[in-house]
């Protein structure tokens, strides 16, 4: 009945490809990747030099629209030595065009021969900054100009800024105290496009990039603030393949998540039993109940110690109840003849009672699996035990950091450091997708693709915000059968509620799970705007000051 799902089922796959030409999808790429695809778009024909005057045109287009209040007082751009200070020289002298007082401080003459064409073209448009390395650390330079342009250093730099960068960094985290909007180019100084890593960069407003996102965008968000992806004619990317790193959008959600259809009835929006709630923990059990309520499940049952039947009953009376299977029987009866998908995990607690409950409903219910928490808790250092319960049926592993350095045997710090790729061998040894949480939210498949979700808020860093995101993605298992859509949009959806809940807001204090429940409904109604061009994608700021 079931079919194993060692990528993207064949169906999702093609509507994958066709949404990717039509940027529903965006590549995520590591600083190499961007480079080659940068290479690519030259070797075709289109110049190095039009490329970085497509960049800054349109950098200073929507530093105009966006800004151009703050533009009354004035623009500061800090122009480095390589393209990045090219496109800073291409953004200045846009700006004078528009009629704004441009000035522009240069740390480090330009080096490449495009960046000194477009700065020749500049000068006679804006006023040159004088500086000193004592005048670039402090705000000395500064004008009170309401817009200042980092442009010192793109996604092609690697360790620690060197001086005098690193003098003009400390200037623009001192103009950002003096309330000066920060506007940074490709990636805030001092942020490795690759692996997110930081050496005190000054926190940008926002970050503008090109034709695709970075890995650093969506790993060091916080110095990034709001980040725009700005179309300046690369090439389309080819259709994904195993080593693709894709970024989930809004286009991508409302295309894969179906809908309910003016007929359904309970068991057409399908059926899910919730295996969990041991003692003491019954509440992990009812928020992944109350998520698969909000997300538009038809049945629910929760399959909970015996102990715990009363409270569950009274806490969550429009799901059914059962206790934990004490046999194959048991299963039978209450799982396997009712269920269409399960979650096996939330509150099941830690010990021997946790790994036989998840190898029993292994064994007797063939259907879609989602494991969590305690179920793969049970689990750790085993992974071939794991892989043995699963077998080939579709199945979500939903690990946050610790469980996954618990069940794999790897340090968590290593963990965080490689979160892109170190799922990639868990998921092909157990032919399961493997949702990797955290900020950003890593979906990845038995053949190696990965689906990045980045709508993630604190808001989320919470006990019981993955019992909710459990429940969520067993809804869409049981509707779709594809785990790793069901698992991308999930957690995308999760994200997105996190933050109409905080109603746009930076700080989670105030708020809790009740709110981003409530806020479900209205984060599974995608209905996304047609891009407004040349705008590819946004993702908000998450750490507003």
């Amino acid at each position: 009945m079931f079919t194993p799902s060692s990528a993207l089922s064949t169906q999702a796959l093609s509507r994958t490809q066709a949404q990717l030409r039509g940027q529903a999808l965006l590549p995520i790429l590591t600083s190499e990747e961007a480079a080659a695809r940068d290479r690519a778009a030259i070797d075709a024909g289109v110049p190095s030099r039009a490329l970085m005057q497509r960049a800054g045109a349109a950098t200073a287009a929507e530093i105009a629209l966006r800004f151009g209040e703050r533009l009354h007082a004035g623009a500061l751009i800090l122009a480095g030595p390589g393209n990045n200070g090219g496109d800073g020289w291409v953004i200045a002298r846009a700006l004078a065009a528009a009629g704004v007082r441009v000035r522009v401080c240069e740390p480090v003459p330009a080096r490449t021969d495009d960046a000194r064409a477009e700065r020749a073209l500049a000068l006679p448009s804006v006023e040159m900054v004088e500086v000193t390395v004592a005048s670039l650390a402090s705000d000395d330079i500064y004008r009170g100009e309401g817009v200042v342009v980092d442009a010192l250093l793109g996604t092609g730099a690697s360790g620690p800024p060197r001086a005098p960068i690193v003098s003009a960094m400390a200037g623009i985290r001192a103009m950002r105290r003096r309330n000066a909007t920060i506007v940074a180019v490709d990636i805030p100084t001092g942020v490795d496009a690759t692996t997110g890593q930081t050496h005190q960069p000054p926190r940008a407003d926002v970050t503008f990039t090109y034709g695709t996102l970075k890995r650093g965008h969506v790993l060091a968000r916080a110095a990034c603030g709001r980040v725009i992806v700005l179309d300046i004619g690369l090439p389309v990317s080819d259709p994904p393949d195993d080593d693709s790193v894709l970024a989930v959008t809004g286009r991508f959600v409302a295309a894969h998540v179906p809908r309910i259809a003016p007929d359904a009835h309970k068991g057409t929006r399908k059926k899910i039993a919730i295996v969990g709630g041991g003692a003491g923990m019954s509440g992990a059990a009812i928020l992944a109940a109350r998520s698969a309520w909000r997300s538009g499940v038809g049945m629910v049952k929760l399959v909970v110690a015996s102990d715990a039947l009363d409270s569950i009953r009274s806490a969550e009376p429009q799901s059914l109840t059962a206790p934990w299977p004490a046999s194959a029987a048991d299963v039978k009866r209450d799982i396997t003849g009712w269920a269409d998908a399960v979650v096996i995990g939330p509150g099941l607690g830690p010990g021997r009672q946790a790994r036989e409950i998840v190898e029993r409903v292994c064994a007797d219910f063939p259907g879609p699996l989602v494991l969590d928490a305690d179920a793969l808790n049970a689990f750790s250092g085993d992974v071939q035990g794991l892989a043995r319960a699963i077998g080939s049926r579709p199945a979500v592993l939903t690990p946050h950091p610790m469980e996954f350095a618990r069940l794999t045997g790897r340090p968590v710090d290593e963990v965080l450091a490689q979160r892109f790729d170190i799922a990639r061998a868990l998921a092909r040894n157990t032919a399961a997708v493997v949702l990797l949480k955290g900020q950003p939210t890593i979906v990845t498949t038995p053949g190696g693709q990965r689906l990045v979700s980045a709508t993630g808020t604190p808001l989320l860093a919470a006990a019981g915000s993955g019992d909710v995101l459990s429940g969520m993605i067993a809804t869409l298992l049981a509707q779709t059968g594809d785990p790793a859509t069901a698992a991308a949009c999930s957690a995308w959806v999760h994200g997105r509620a996190a933050w109409l809940a905080q109603r746009g807001g930076a700080d989670a204090r105030g708020f809790t799970l009740d709110d981003v429940l409530a806020h479900l409904a209205r984060a599974w109604s995608v209905h996304p705007r047609p891009a407004r061009y040349p705008v590819l994608l946004e993702l908000p700021d998450l750490a507003r000051r």
